[in-house]
């Protein structure tokens, strides 16, 4: 398995190169990065930016190492709006298209959601329409990825939505089609479940994987923790990666950002994704 970062993890406001460049000294393999609504990677990117984007990446020997954007909790594939619903598939059309030039294998798509605490306000969608929706949506990109040859990874988020690894089985299983997977964060399971029990129920349908800790105790977003300082079993996971064949990258994603000494995390990241990975650590 290869070893990367996703660039939320990093200060916000830093500019890719900068990431990149923190990223390679701290040990990772690839960087993931995201799609923002304007910016050096967004909706108004060429085909010629990304193409120079990815050239000047993979001249320090990083890997990009896959595509996700946080427009879906903007922009949702179940809202009562069908104009906000036509804006999400559009903006996983660009994500598909962008990470074609990139070089990426799958993207990181949130199909909706039927609510979200944390973000306040937010739009609660009837559970069915909500599933019908996704699903029509999610069918109807499909034969978009197909094209493009980029897999759509759904991932497993604090949407109350897809809630459980049998729901999310049956989901990707209803798409019928082999550029539809999971998306699976293990960190994202450990209030409610266990990631190593959702790796050997989604099986072959898991096309990336996130790595995050959480701490059942605190709750809420207070939960989440450096990685091995929560409630993830790691040895489990790893030993179940292991068993259904996974040999993709597996990308820390470490929220919160420190208060204060932030580029810190990349390198303690690091360093935990080695000891759970069983890597000599990287000497700078």
């Amino acid at each position: 398995m290869k070893k990367g970062i996703n660039i939320w993890s990093f200060p916000e406001g830093m500019a890719i190169e900068e990431c990149v460049r923190l990223a390679k000294a701290a040990g990772f393999d690839g960087l993931e990065l995201s799609m923002n609504e304007s910016g050096e990677l967004s909706l108004e990117t060429s085909e010629k930016e990304a193409l120079k984007l990815k050239e000047s990446i993979n001249e320090t020997g990083l890997e990009i190492a896959g595509l996700a954007t946080g427009l879906y909790w903007s922009y949702a594939m179940t809202s009562e709006s069908v104009a906000n619903r036509t804006k999400a598939i559009d903006v996983c059309k660009k994500q598909l298209e962008l990470a074609a030039v990139l070089g990426v294998d799958t993207i990181l798509v949130i199909p909706g959601a039927v609510g979200v605490d944390f973000i306040p306000g937010c739009e609660v969608v009837a559970y069915d329409k909500a599933y019908d929706r996704a699903l029509e949506a999610i069918g109807g990109l499909a034969l978009e990825a197909e094209k493009t040859g980029v897999s759509i990874g759904i991932e497993n988020v604090w949407n109350k939505f897809l809630l459980s690894p049998l729901e999310m089985r049956a989901f990707i299983d209803s798409v019928g089609s082999g550029y539809v997977g999971s998306y699976l964060d293990v960190g994202n399971v450990v209030h409610s479940g266990y990631p190593e029990q959702w790796i050997r129920i989604l099986g072959h349908r898991i096309k990336k994987v996130h790595f995050k800790d959480y701490r059942r105790e605190a709750g809420g977003l207070h939960g989440f923790v450096d990685l091995l300082a929560g409630d993830v079993n790691y040895p489990a996971v790893m030993e179940a990666l292991r068993e259904i064949g996974y040999d993709n990258y597996v990308t820390g994603e470490m929220i919160p950002a420190y208060t204060h000494h932030p580029e810190q995390i990349i390198f303690n990241t690091s360093a935990a994704m080695d000891a759970i990975l069983q890597r000599s650590s990287h000497k700078a």
